[in-house]
């Protein structure tokens, strides 16, 4: 009897599963068209676990369960799997707030999820049995999700206030040490934004589910707001929606470039570390440079923030050399609440600001024209309308609430006229009490308490019945934006080798307009006239083919491939450090 083969490495390694979702995708790709040959050449499988899977199609494609969930199994109740869908959307809120969530915290909601979902099964289902959310459980949930990159433990809680005090010393003497000036010192920090949540006692908030197709409650986006010490110096917001281009940006030809706010988009509505690095090369740096120049003040400066996800460690190395004057400076973990200037009522009084705005827009438009404020509020309040609120309720909060906002962390840099303006830097019962008359002037029933409860909202936990109505929001707005992108691409047969050498081309064009044309203004404007409304539709195009290609390489691969094929699939290392980033599985979702 011969000697035992050795097995190969191959053979040894681990066997991959695919998740449920990957298995859906593929058997969309088939249902339009795509050969299993094809199939099986694009996500470097074999043709026989192609074709098994597809002989399951009606099954996988009814099987309605959580993120990263490899195997269908009847173990699993519904409600588990709904606890679990409903958890991921609540990390992930956490996550956009800068949260740290810790295993203990997690599984706590994970029981309370399981609690309310429950109350709605049959008294002798399974799905009723306890539900103890083990640590077994959280292993193999965070295994599903790849949640490891972006739940963190927190410091314990008595800890805050010790760390708080340490840095604000330390912040002293770094300011000291360097010769920073209040002009020079700069805050950023994200808030979410409901923009079309009214107050819960409005009769248009107790019937917008009576709206057909109208979440106005979570349709949801994102702002990072930045300004400097002094309060002289705000930066152009950074705002992160979930479309990149609103239908009512095609209708009025909207150029980006132009908006009051810098406009980036995702999925998710949230800040990315890759918006964040581009906001600052972008936005931040040109912006602080220039106004350093124009005040004649020596070409440094410092940016304070928080340690969230999508600020990275290794920022400074990040920046483009031109910007190599920026020092960053991070806050401990759990103490932007007690010293983070942002926090400090700044992003509060914009809120209460916007809400301002948004009532005087409502009662202007419903005074002057024949619409009910139902209509209106489905039919005439955009995304558009919104970006012209936030700029004004962002130049509305005033250079004294900035500044007494730095007077935990740096007491020293506090003008002596505002020293006594902590208690009400912008004076806001009159801004509350001007919201309540609006309302009343438009027929609402609203209280100083309801405005309160509407800018503590913005910031507040989502109920389960809101993170249910979330998901679905979610997924709709995904199947729309696949939708529109194969819509877009239909008949597009440009080769991508073409339309990179078309834009190499035109941006060497637009710098020659630019540097010789005698009206830099009008040529600049005419510039982006045509980047945003001609060849925006190219770089739209060249993104989906790079994002596809990206996201099918990092598909599972099987253990028959050749070390030629698996060098072609790997995705990029920028690619997966943002996935990591985002908390999500390099797979099709």
């Amino acid at each position: 009897m011969g000697p035992k083969k050795v097995a190969s490495d191959r053979n040894l390694s681990k066997r991959v599963r695919n998740t449920i979702e990957f298995k859906k995708e593929l058997i969309a790709k088939y249902e339009d068209g795509v050969r299993v040959a094809d199939l099986a050449r694009m996500y470097g499988k074999s043709a026989s676990t192609i074709s098994s899977i597809l002989n399951r199609k009606d099954e996988i494609k009814e099987a309605n369960v959580a993120k990263g969930v490899t195997v269908l199994t009847k173990q699993r109740s519904q409600t588990i799997e709904d606890v679990e869908k409903l958890l991921w959307v609540w990390i992930t809120e956490r996550r956009l707030a800068g949260d740290r969530v810790s295993e203990p915290v997690i599984c706590e909601k994970a029981r309370l999820l399981h609690a309310d979902l429950s109350k709605n099964v049959p008294a002798t289902s399974d799905a009723v049995s306890e539900f103890k959310a083990s640590r077994g459980w959280y292993e193999n949930f965070k295994k599903r999700t790849g949640m490891n990159t972006v739940v963190k433990q927190g410091e314990p809680a008595n800890s805050d206030q010790s760390a708080a005090k340490d840095f604000v010393k330390e912040f002293k003497d770094c300011v000291d040490a360097e010769g920073f000036l209040p002009q020079q010192v700069f805050n950023c920090d994200e808030t979410g934004l409901f923009w079309k949540k009214m107050p819960k006692r409005t009769f248009i908030a107790q019937e917008e589910k009576e709206l057909p197709g109208h979440k106005p409650m979570q349709d949801r986006l994102t702002l990072l707001f930045c300004a400097n010490a002094s309060g002289d110096f705000k930066v152009k917001p950074l705002l992160v929606y979930h479309s990149e281009n609103p239908r009512v940006f095609k209708k009025n030809n909207v150029i980006k470039s132009t908006l009051c706010v810098t406009w980036k988009s995702n999925a998710k509505a949230w800040v990315t570390s890759h918006i964040f690095i581009e906001w600052v090369n972008e936005e931040f740096g040109p912006g602080v440079k220039k106004y350093l120049l124009e005040n004649n003040l020596p070409l440094k400066c410092l940016l304070v923030m928080d340690d969230a996800p999508a600020h990275p460690a290794g920022l400074e190395d990040q920046l483009l050399e031109e910007f190599s004057f920026i020092t960053v400076m991070f806050l401990p973990p759990n103490t932007a609440p007690l010293i983070q200037p942002m926090d400090q009522q700044v992003i509060s009084n914009f809120k209460k600001l916007y809400s301002k705005a948004l009532f005087q827009r409502c009662f202007e438009v419903t005074s002057d024209t024949e619409l009910t404020l139902r209509e209106f509020w489905s039919n005439h309040f955009n995304i558009l309308n919104c970006i012209s609120l936030i700029d004004k309720a962002w130049q509305g909060v005033t250079s004294r609430s900035i500044n007494s906002a730095w007077r935990k962390l740096w007491p020293e840099c506090v003008k002596k006229e505002f020293e006594g303006c902590e208690a009400d830097p912008d004076n806001r019962t009159p801004i509350v009490e001007c919201i309540v008359s609006l309302g009343k002037s438009l027929g609402l029933d609203v209280s100083g308490q309801d405005v309160e409860e509407l800018v503590n909202d913005h910031s507040e936990e989502l109920t389960t019945e809101e993170l249910q109505e979330l998901q679905v929001e979610q997924q709709q707005t995904a199947a729309e934006d696949i939708a529109s992108d194969e819509e877009e691409e239909r008949g597009e047969n440009v080769p991508s080798s073409l339309i990179k050498d078309m834009c190499a081309k035109w941006s060497e064009v637009q710098r020659f307009v630019e540097k010789h044309h005698p009206n830099k203004a009008v040529a600049s404007r005419l510039c982006n006239m045509f980047n945003d409304s001609a060849l925006s539709h190219f770089r739209q195009i060249l993104k989906r083919r790079h994002k596809h290609n990206c996201l099918d390489s990092s598909l599972p691969q099987g253990s028959g491939n050749s070390k030629r094929q698996k060098r072609e699939v790997t995705p990029n290392r920028a690619l997966k450090s943002e996935v990591l980033m985002e908390g999500e599985f390099p797979s099709i979702q």
